[in-house]
């Protein structure tokens, strides 16, 4: 069955979605990022991966791995794109509404892709504030 056919047809996926299925933004593995977090979703398979580079509190980039469907791909590429530029607390607040509606909407039989992206990304800030703590705990030589 052609792709088209699933997403369109019987999916209904918006074009948003569509188009960053076929071409994500920010895809791929990262260099040096400064934290990185993996989450996945057992109930439908779907697995994400996400690095941040972040300098002097600001999200510089971000990149993200996924295995999964279209609606993953899609969410993780929109997900990095709104978090690109913004505070690590600005993106702390991105909501999984926020994340399904830059998307133009997702049928709710794939809302947990939004979920995920989510997960992955809230994962990927819990670990540079973790790691930030632990540095100020470093005795200073």
């Amino acid at each position: 069955m052609p792709v088209e056919y699933t997403e369109r047809s019987l999916l209904k996926y918006t074009q948003q979605v569509i188009e960053l299925f076929r071409n994500p933004k920010n895809v791929g593995e990262m260099e040096n990022p400064t934290v990185t977090a993996t989450e996945g979703d057992a109930q439908c398979g779907d697995m994400m991966q996400m690095s941040l580079k972040i300098e002097n509190d600001k999200i510089v980039d971000a990149k993200f791995l996924s295995f999964g469907c279209a609606a993953n791909i899609a969410t993780g590429s929109i997900v990095t794109e709104l978090v690109k530029g913004k505070t690590v607390d600005e993106a702390e607040k991105l909501s999984i509404k926020e994340i399904s509606s830059a998307l133009g909407g997702l049928p709710a039989l794939k809302m947990h892709c939004a979920v995920l992206a989510y997960k992955t990304l809230k994962k990927a800030i819990q670990e540079y504030r973790q790691k930030n703590v632990e540095g100020e705990k470093q005795p200073h030589t």
